[in-house]
Protein backbone atom coordinates (compact mmCIF):
# COMPACT_ATOMS: atom_id res chain seq x y z
CA UNK A 1 0.00 0.00 0.00
CA UNK A 2 1.42 3.20 -0.79
CA UNK A 3 1.64 6.18 1.94
CA UNK A 4 1.93 9.87 2.34
CA UNK A 5 4.77 10.38 4.73
CA UNK A 6 6.22 13.53 5.63
CA UNK A 7 9.65 14.65 6.41
CA UNK A 8 9.38 14.49 10.18
CA UNK A 9 7.73 10.29 9.81
CA UNK A 10 4.29 11.53 10.21
CA UNK A 11 1.76 9.73 7.79
CA UNK A 12 -0.33 11.35 6.38
CA UNK A 13 -3.99 10.10 5.33
CA UNK A 14 -6.40 12.57 5.83
CA UNK A 15 -7.29 15.64 3.83
CA UNK A 16 -9.55 18.58 4.93
CA UNK A 17 -11.49 19.95 2.19
CA UNK A 18 -13.29 23.57 1.93
CA UNK A 19 -15.91 23.43 -0.24
CA UNK A 20 -16.64 27.45 -0.20
CA UNK A 21 -15.49 30.57 2.13
CA UNK A 22 -18.66 31.89 2.40
CA UNK A 23 -20.92 31.35 5.45
CA UNK A 24 -24.36 32.07 6.93
CA UNK A 25 -23.05 32.97 10.36
CA UNK A 26 -20.23 35.65 11.25
CA UNK A 27 -19.11 34.19 14.66
CA UNK A 28 -16.77 36.60 16.67
CA UNK A 29 -13.66 33.93 16.55
CA UNK A 30 -13.77 33.08 13.20
CA UNK A 31 -14.73 35.78 10.98
CA UNK A 32 -15.52 39.61 10.76
CA UNK A 33 -18.62 40.82 11.03
CA UNK A 34 -18.52 42.59 7.48
CA UNK A 35 -17.68 39.25 5.96
CA UNK A 36 -14.49 38.98 3.22
CA UNK A 37 -13.58 39.62 0.42
CA UNK A 38 -15.57 36.46 -1.13
CA UNK A 39 -13.75 34.13 -3.97
CA UNK A 40 -15.24 34.30 -7.55
CA UNK A 41 -16.94 31.85 -8.85
CA UNK A 42 -14.50 30.88 -11.38
CA UNK A 43 -11.15 30.59 -8.89
CA UNK A 44 -13.81 28.18 -6.97
CA UNK A 45 -13.17 24.12 -7.81
CA UNK A 46 -16.01 22.65 -9.02
CA UNK A 47 -16.88 19.70 -7.49
CA UNK A 48 -15.47 17.45 -10.53
CA UNK A 49 -12.32 19.34 -9.99
CA UNK A 50 -12.19 18.36 -5.99
CA UNK A 51 -13.02 14.97 -7.17
CA UNK A 52 -9.86 14.86 -9.40
CA UNK A 53 -8.05 15.88 -6.33
CA UNK A 54 -8.77 12.66 -4.71
CA UNK A 55 -8.82 10.61 -6.95
CA UNK A 56 -4.87 11.73 -7.27
CA UNK A 57 -4.54 11.70 -3.35
CA UNK A 58 -6.00 8.37 -2.85
CA UNK A 59 -3.18 6.29 -4.90
CA UNK A 60 -0.57 8.10 -2.64
CA UNK A 61 -2.30 6.72 1.13
CA UNK A 62 -5.09 9.15 1.38
CA UNK A 63 -7.93 7.33 3.47
CA UNK A 64 -9.98 10.22 5.12
CA UNK A 65 -12.08 13.15 3.48
CA UNK A 66 -13.72 15.99 5.34
CA UNK A 67 -15.74 18.40 3.66
CA UNK A 68 -15.67 21.77 5.62
CA UNK A 69 -16.17 25.59 4.63
CA UNK A 70 -16.54 27.97 5.36
CA UNK A 71 -19.86 26.67 6.13
CA UNK A 72 -19.71 23.93 3.45
CA UNK A 73 -23.34 23.33 3.37
CA UNK A 74 -24.50 26.97 1.44
CA UNK A 75 -22.78 25.46 -1.37
CA UNK A 76 -25.36 23.56 -3.59
CA UNK A 77 -26.11 19.87 -3.65
CA UNK A 78 -23.11 18.83 -1.65
CA UNK A 79 -24.38 15.60 -1.18
CA UNK A 80 -23.20 15.29 -5.38
CA UNK A 81 -20.08 16.04 -4.48
CA UNK A 82 -20.26 13.48 -1.23
CA UNK A 83 -21.27 10.71 -3.83
CA UNK A 84 -18.45 11.18 -5.60
CA UNK A 85 -16.26 10.87 -3.20
CA UNK A 86 -17.62 8.03 -1.59
CA UNK A 87 -16.84 6.26 -5.56
CA UNK A 88 -13.32 6.87 -5.41
CA UNK A 89 -11.10 3.42 -4.45
CA UNK A 90 -9.34 3.75 -1.01
CA UNK A 91 -11.40 6.46 0.31
CA UNK A 92 -12.70 4.64 3.91
CA UNK A 93 -14.32 7.78 5.89
CA UNK A 94 -16.08 10.77 4.81
CA UNK A 95 -17.10 13.48 7.32
CA UNK A 96 -18.80 16.55 7.50
CA UNK A 97 -17.86 19.84 9.79
CA UNK A 98 -20.65 22.31 10.18
CA UNK A 99 -22.79 25.13 11.89
CA UNK A 100 -26.00 22.62 11.41
CA UNK A 101 -27.99 25.79 10.46
CA UNK A 102 -28.69 24.15 7.36
CA UNK A 103 -28.39 20.47 8.39
CA UNK A 104 -31.82 19.83 9.03
CA UNK A 105 -32.94 19.78 5.46
CA UNK A 106 -29.73 18.51 4.16
CA UNK A 107 -28.99 15.27 6.63
CA UNK A 108 -30.93 12.32 4.68
CA UNK A 109 -29.37 12.90 1.29
CA UNK A 110 -25.65 13.56 2.84
CA UNK A 111 -25.90 10.26 5.06
CA UNK A 112 -27.55 8.15 1.81
CA UNK A 113 -24.50 9.80 0.07
CA UNK A 114 -21.52 8.71 2.31
CA UNK A 115 -21.45 11.06 5.11
CA UNK A 116 -20.55 8.90 7.86
CA UNK A 117 -20.45 11.56 10.56
CA UNK A 118 -20.54 14.84 11.79
CA UNK A 119 -19.17 17.89 13.60
CA UNK A 120 -21.50 20.72 14.97
CA UNK A 121 -19.96 23.62 15.94
CA UNK A 122 -22.11 24.75 19.50
CA UNK A 123 -21.16 28.16 21.52
CA UNK A 124 -23.05 28.04 23.66
CA UNK A 125 -26.63 26.12 24.74
CA UNK A 126 -28.80 29.57 25.68
CA UNK A 127 -30.19 30.75 22.64
CA UNK A 128 -29.72 34.17 23.22
CA UNK A 129 -25.76 33.92 23.69
CA UNK A 130 -25.71 31.17 20.51
CA UNK A 131 -27.39 34.78 18.30
CA UNK A 132 -24.61 37.09 19.98
CA UNK A 133 -21.72 35.22 19.02
CA UNK A 134 -22.80 33.83 15.70
CA UNK A 135 -24.21 37.64 14.75
CA UNK A 136 -27.06 36.09 13.45
CA UNK A 137 -30.58 35.54 14.96
CA UNK A 138 -32.36 32.64 15.42
CA UNK A 139 -29.46 30.52 14.86
CA UNK A 140 -30.02 28.44 18.08
CA UNK A 141 -32.87 27.07 16.94
CA UNK A 142 -31.91 26.32 13.29
CA UNK A 143 -28.60 24.17 14.95
CA UNK A 144 -30.94 22.20 17.33
CA UNK A 145 -32.92 21.22 14.53
CA UNK A 146 -29.83 19.89 12.95
CA UNK A 147 -29.13 17.74 15.86
CA UNK A 148 -32.16 16.32 15.91
CA UNK A 149 -32.14 15.50 12.21
CA UNK A 150 -28.53 14.19 12.77
CA UNK A 151 -29.42 11.56 15.15
CA UNK A 152 -32.42 10.70 12.92
CA UNK A 153 -30.78 10.04 10.04
CA UNK A 154 -27.86 7.61 12.15
CA UNK A 155 -24.72 9.90 11.96
CA UNK A 156 -22.39 8.23 14.64
CA UNK A 157 -20.20 9.66 16.03
CA UNK A 158 -21.73 13.37 16.68
CA UNK A 159 -19.42 15.89 17.56
CA UNK A 160 -20.38 19.05 19.51
CA UNK A 161 -17.55 21.72 18.95
CA UNK A 162 -17.10 24.50 21.74
CA UNK A 163 -14.93 27.39 21.68
CA UNK A 164 -13.89 28.87 24.67
CA UNK A 165 -14.57 32.50 25.30
CA UNK A 166 -13.78 34.15 28.95
CA UNK A 167 -17.32 35.69 30.23
CA UNK A 168 -18.71 34.96 26.89
CA UNK A 169 -19.56 30.74 27.14
CA UNK A 170 -17.04 29.80 30.14
CA UNK A 171 -19.92 29.66 32.51
CA UNK A 172 -21.82 26.94 30.35
CA UNK A 173 -18.75 24.52 30.82
CA UNK A 174 -20.70 22.63 33.31
CA UNK A 175 -23.63 22.75 31.13
CA UNK A 176 -21.68 21.24 27.81
CA UNK A 177 -19.91 18.48 29.67
CA UNK A 178 -23.51 17.22 31.97
CA UNK A 179 -25.06 16.50 28.38
CA UNK A 180 -22.76 13.27 27.99
CA UNK A 181 -24.21 12.35 30.75
CA UNK A 182 -27.85 11.58 29.49
CA UNK A 183 -26.49 11.87 25.11
CA UNK A 184 -24.28 9.87 22.96
CA UNK A 185 -22.26 12.90 21.74
CA UNK A 186 -18.91 14.01 22.31
CA UNK A 187 -18.30 17.61 23.43
CA UNK A 188 -15.06 19.10 22.67
CA UNK A 189 -13.70 22.16 24.22
CA UNK A 190 -11.79 24.18 21.50
CA UNK A 191 -8.86 26.81 22.90
CA UNK A 192 -9.34 30.24 20.64
CA UNK A 193 -6.75 30.59 18.23
CA UNK A 194 -5.27 34.18 16.88
CA UNK A 195 -6.18 35.60 13.53
CA UNK A 196 -5.35 38.56 12.07
CA UNK A 197 -9.38 39.64 13.03
CA UNK A 198 -9.68 38.17 16.36
CA UNK A 199 -6.06 39.35 18.19
CA UNK A 200 -8.21 41.33 20.72
CA UNK A 201 -10.81 38.71 21.76
CA UNK A 202 -8.47 35.35 21.19
CA UNK A 203 -5.74 37.20 23.73
CA UNK A 204 -8.22 38.94 26.56
CA UNK A 205 -11.02 36.48 26.19
CA UNK A 206 -8.81 33.05 25.78
CA UNK A 207 -9.55 30.00 28.26
CA UNK A 208 -6.97 27.19 28.50
CA UNK A 209 -8.74 23.73 28.03
CA UNK A 210 -7.23 23.05 31.29
CA UNK A 211 -9.23 25.29 33.34
CA UNK A 212 -12.12 23.96 31.64
CA UNK A 213 -11.63 20.34 32.80
CA UNK A 214 -10.74 21.39 36.15
CA UNK A 215 -14.08 22.83 36.57
CA UNK A 216 -15.85 19.72 34.88
CA UNK A 217 -13.76 17.80 37.61
CA UNK A 218 -16.09 19.61 39.85
CA UNK A 219 -18.97 17.58 38.95
CA UNK A 220 -17.47 14.00 38.93
CA UNK A 221 -14.37 11.96 38.37
CA UNK A 222 -13.35 12.09 34.69
CA UNK A 223 -11.31 8.91 33.41
CA UNK A 224 -8.86 9.02 30.10
CA UNK A 225 -11.08 7.04 27.34
CA UNK A 226 -10.19 6.13 23.67
CA UNK A 227 -12.99 8.61 22.52
CA UNK A 228 -14.77 8.47 19.40
CA UNK A 229 -13.85 7.20 15.73
CA UNK A 230 -12.29 10.13 14.03
CA UNK A 231 -8.84 11.84 12.77
CA UNK A 232 -8.93 14.56 15.17
CA UNK A 233 -6.24 16.12 17.88
CA UNK A 234 -8.63 15.60 20.89
CA UNK A 235 -8.12 13.94 24.29
CA UNK A 236 -10.88 12.45 25.39
CA UNK A 237 -12.45 11.77 28.86
CA UNK A 238 -15.97 10.38 30.16
CA UNK A 239 -17.69 10.67 33.56
CA UNK A 240 -18.09 6.87 34.78
CA UNK A 241 -20.83 4.90 32.54
CA UNK A 242 -21.55 8.31 31.03
CA UNK A 243 -22.54 7.55 26.99
CA UNK A 244 -20.44 10.56 25.82
CA UNK A 245 -17.28 11.82 26.33
CA UNK A 246 -15.42 15.24 26.99
CA UNK A 247 -12.59 16.18 24.64
CA UNK A 248 -9.95 19.19 24.89
CA UNK A 249 -8.77 20.26 21.85
CA UNK A 250 -5.18 22.75 22.81
CA UNK A 251 -3.64 23.94 20.20
CA UNK A 252 -2.11 26.98 22.35
CA UNK A 253 -1.47 25.31 25.24
CA UNK A 254 0.14 22.01 24.44
CA UNK A 255 0.22 21.35 20.57
CA UNK A 256 -0.08 18.23 19.26
CA UNK A 257 1.30 18.69 15.91
CA UNK A 258 3.70 15.58 16.60
CA UNK A 259 0.33 13.54 15.96
CA UNK A 260 -0.47 15.42 12.42
CA UNK A 261 -1.97 13.33 10.01
CA UNK A 262 -3.47 15.95 7.63
CA UNK A 263 -3.25 18.08 4.91
CA UNK A 264 -5.70 20.92 3.40
CA UNK A 265 -7.43 21.53 0.11
CA UNK A 266 -8.48 25.46 0.19
CA UNK A 267 -12.17 26.07 -2.13
CA UNK A 268 -10.11 27.78 -4.56
CA UNK A 269 -7.44 24.73 -4.88
CA UNK A 270 -4.36 25.18 -2.80
CA UNK A 271 -3.00 22.24 -1.05
CA UNK A 272 -1.59 23.35 2.29
CA UNK A 273 0.46 21.27 4.58
CA UNK A 274 -0.83 23.00 7.90
CA UNK A 275 -3.79 24.90 8.61
CA UNK A 276 -1.22 27.94 9.80
CA UNK A 277 1.65 29.80 8.01
CA UNK A 278 1.95 30.83 4.67
CA UNK A 279 2.83 27.49 2.16
CA UNK A 280 0.98 26.27 -0.12
CA UNK A 281 0.77 24.63 -3.32
CA UNK A 282 -1.54 25.88 -6.11
CA UNK A 283 -3.32 22.83 -7.48
CA UNK A 284 -6.27 24.20 -9.16
CA UNK A 285 -4.24 25.82 -12.33
CA UNK A 286 -2.34 23.03 -12.90
CA UNK A 287 -5.27 20.77 -12.87
CA UNK A 288 -7.25 22.78 -14.97
CA UNK A 289 -4.10 22.33 -17.29
CA UNK A 290 -4.36 18.31 -17.48
CA UNK A 291 -0.79 18.40 -15.63
CA UNK A 292 -0.24 15.43 -13.15
CA UNK A 293 -0.36 16.47 -9.81
CA UNK A 294 1.23 13.83 -8.14
CA UNK A 295 4.83 15.52 -8.16
CA UNK A 296 2.97 18.74 -6.96
CA UNK A 297 1.25 16.35 -3.74
CA UNK A 298 4.80 14.97 -2.76
CA UNK A 299 6.75 18.17 -2.69
CA UNK A 300 3.85 19.72 -0.35
CA UNK A 301 4.12 17.19 1.83
CA UNK A 302 7.90 17.23 1.78
CA UNK A 303 7.87 21.00 2.91
CA UNK A 304 5.06 20.03 5.60
CA UNK A 305 6.13 22.18 8.67
CA UNK A 306 7.08 20.17 11.81
CA UNK A 307 4.67 22.16 13.64
CA UNK A 308 2.79 26.04 13.89
CA UNK A 309 3.81 28.99 15.77
CA UNK A 310 0.67 30.67 16.86
CA UNK A 311 1.30 33.11 19.86
CA UNK A 312 -1.45 35.13 21.61
CA UNK A 313 -2.19 38.34 21.19
CA UNK A 314 -0.21 38.24 17.34
CA UNK A 315 -1.13 37.42 13.70
CA UNK A 316 2.57 36.35 12.81
CA UNK A 317 2.20 32.38 13.65
CA UNK A 318 -1.46 32.34 11.49
CA UNK A 319 0.44 32.78 7.99
CA UNK A 320 -1.59 36.39 7.39
CA UNK A 321 -5.00 35.05 7.80
CA UNK A 322 -7.60 37.11 8.15
CA UNK A 323 -10.06 34.52 9.51
CA UNK A 324 -10.12 30.48 10.37
CA UNK A 325 -13.20 30.13 6.87
CA UNK A 326 -10.60 30.96 4.69
CA UNK A 327 -8.41 27.78 4.89
CA UNK A 328 -11.37 25.45 6.30
CA UNK A 329 -10.69 25.90 10.03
Amino acid sequence: MNAMVDGFGRRIEYLRISVTDKCNLRCVYCMPLEGLDWLRKEEILTYEEIASVIGAMAPMGLRRVRFTGGEPLVRRDLHRLVRMTAEVPGIEDISLSTNAILLAGQAEDLRRAGVKRVNVSLDSLRPDRVDAIARRPDSFEKVMAGLDAAERVGFDPIKLNVVLIRDQNDDEVEDFAELTLDRPWHVRFIEMMPTGANLDLSDGSYLSCQEALDRVRAIDALEPVEGPSGNGPATYYRFPGAPGTIGVITPMSHNFCDRCNRMRLTADGHLRPCLFGDLQTNLRDPLRKGEDLRPLIEETLRIKPERHHLVRGSSAGSGGLVALSQTGG
